[in-house]
């Protein structure tokens, strides 16, 4: 078989951009269901009055329930929308703004890897103020800035990887010995610290540069709001029959946070496990964040497919049938919500009650191809751990 060169790869997939763009302007416009997400139109008009000199919040984005007549808000993110500005006048079916964060995630790990720590906690404080979710990616990647993978003085040495070993796939003690619990014998070290106040000044410069520029509208809009988000809207998510049914009747604070405990619980697990081998650790934490969050879109798959590659080559897991299975669940249950969607939205019917059955579906599959996706990996440290003798506490 011939070898696929990356600037195949890139070239190949350029193209298929292209071929899926002309489509997309096709079926928005000969078909019902719209190939260009809503979220598009919201930052192209935004961006389009930022051109103008006016703020983004002036953009109405308030989308009508057919049933209830509730409005919900939209969030927008003033710096994704500085991103659209060059774009105002282009055609419709670019996209979203995902594929850049996950480029900016992608460049944090090649930082990392390379001990450049001021680069990595310069683009991470940026991506979490254009995107809030990396924030849970904070507490993996201050565990990895040990002094038992840093050497004084030397870059990190990186892990030996070894593609698809019949090493076992569960034999993470090593992550016990140099992971979490180490975290604590040297919590505070230099990297850390310069991390943490490198990553956190960035985020507060840019979101104090929004606030100054948009004021409380942006601060509530891109932040505050996530906090008590509650989407009467349907969507992925188990919470949101519930959220509908009680819409009308103000949620407590309480009900509003409790939902983050199930995330949080699984967030803690994932990390306490996984955090040495860092890229296989974001992307459980992002497919088990996706899956227990209160709003679940389609687009918030792209958040975790851009971390698949990373961890593919470490996989045990055949296509056939293991890997096989894994897809048609995921794909099954996500085509079964999807009819039980269209039902209600474009034709009409009321079964609110079938779509929330589909959704514990979804989150019973997404669970499923977890811990496949668990039991196949070879855990593989990102880091060789340094010698005690050569380890500095810096």
């Amino acid at each position: 078989m011939a070898e696929i060169t990356f600037r195949s790869v890139l070239l190949l997939s350029a193209v298929f951009r292209v071929v899926l763009i002309f489509y997309g302007e096709w079926q928005d416009a000969h078909m019902a269901v719209r190939y260009t997400d809503i979220d598009y139109f919201v930052f192209s008009d935004a961006a389009a009055l930022m051109v103008s000199g006016k703020s983004p919040y002036d953009r109405s984005t308030y989308r009508i329930l057919k049933l209830r007549g509730v409005p919900e808000k939209l969030s927008t993110y003033s710096a994704m929308v500085w991103l659209f500005n060059p774009f105002t006048f282009t055609i419709g079916t670019r996209g979203n703004c995902e594929p850049i964060v996950c480029s900016m995630i992608l460049w944090i790990l090649i930082c990392l890897m390379k001990d450049n720590l001021i680069q990595a906690a310069f683009w991470y404080g940026l991506v979490v103020h254009l995107r809030i979710y990396p924030i849970i990616y904070a507490l993996p990647i201050i565990i990895l800035l040990d002094p038992l993978y840093f050497r004084h003085g030397k870059k990190p040495a990186l892990g030996k990887w070894s593609f698809r070993t019949s090493e076992s796939s569960l034999d993470s003690s090593n992550a016990e010995k140099t992971g979490f619990w180490n975290f604590f014998r040297s919590l505070i070290t230099w990297r850390r610290v310069v991390f943490g106040i490198l990553s956190g000044t960035t985020f507060l410069i840019f979101t104090g540069l929004s606030f100054y520029l948009y004021g409380w509208d942006f601060l509530h809009e891109a932040l505050l709001y996530h906090l008590t988000r509650t989407d009467p809207r349907h969507n992925f998510s188990i919470y949101f029959y519930h959220i509908y049914l009680h819409y009308e009747h103000e949620l407590s604070i309480l009900e509003k946070l409790i939902s983050f405990l199930p995330q949080f619980i699984v967030q803690l697990i994932i990390i306490l496990r996984f955090a040495p081998d860092l890229p296989f650790c974001l992307f459980l934490q992002t497919v088990a964040f996706v899956a227990f969050n209160k709003v679940i879109t389609a687009q918030y798959f792209v958040w975790f497919f851009c971390l698949l590659p990373l961890i593919l080559p470490w996989s045990n897991m055949r296509l056939k049938w293991r890997g096989l299975a894994c897809v048609s669940v995921w794909i099954g249950a996500q085509t079964h919500w999807l009819m039980w969607g269209y039902l209600l939205e474009f034709r009409g019917k009321n079964v609110f009650l079938q779509l929330w059955m589909a959704s514990l579906l979804f989150l019973a599959a997404n669970t499923f191809v977890m811990i496949n996706i668990i039991r196949s990996h070879v855990f593989c440290p990102l880091f060789k751990q340094s010698s005690s003798k050569s380890v500095k506490d810096d």
